[in-house]
């Protein structure tokens, strides 16, 4: 596979599915929607519970809806007996937001054997760019794997 390439992962990688909820996604109060195939989307009503002292959205939930939606879609591109870890964390803050509903769209840009490449787009409900974020994710086998 080609650096830039759409393609997300090996012949085994998970199918599309509805995900499981994580522990962050019920504190924060974000939904997973469909994954899988290298692609994942997570949506999250923000409102005055998520405010910074200024009183806009706190950039660590924009940033936590990011890495989740880039986290999952890596996840789906992993064969059996592999799971990964972050290595890089990158965002942007375009736009403020008080209240909208946001959506994170993240895709896998590059999937090798060891290092992948995320990038996730936040937007509100009326389509304006919010934040992009993007990923390097390592793919951990073995003993590395084990216990995560």
């Amino acid at each position: 596979m080609s650096q830039g390439s759409n393609e997300a992962g090996p012949k085994n990688a998970q199918p599309a599915r509805k995900l499981p909820v994580a522990p962050i996604a019920n504190l924060i109060g974000f939904e997973i929607g469909e994954g899988g195939d290298g692609r994942a989307v997570m949506t999250l009503q923000a409102g005055p519970q998520h405010a910074n002292p200024m009183g806009t959205l706190h950039g660590g939930v924009l940033c936590d809806i990011g890495d989740a939606a880039m986290g999952y879609a890596f996840a789906s591109t992993l064969a059996e007996g592999e799971t990964f870890t972050t290595i890089d964390l990158r965002i942007s803050f375009l736009r403020p937001v008080w209240n909208a509903l946001l959506r994170a769209e993240a895709n896998v840009v590059h999937r090798g054997r060891t290092v992948g490449y995320v990038e996730c787009d936040v937007t509100d409900d009326k389509g304006k760019l919010i934040a992009k974020l993007s990923s390097t994710c390592m793919v951990l086998r073995h003993e590395k794997a084990a216990g995560r």
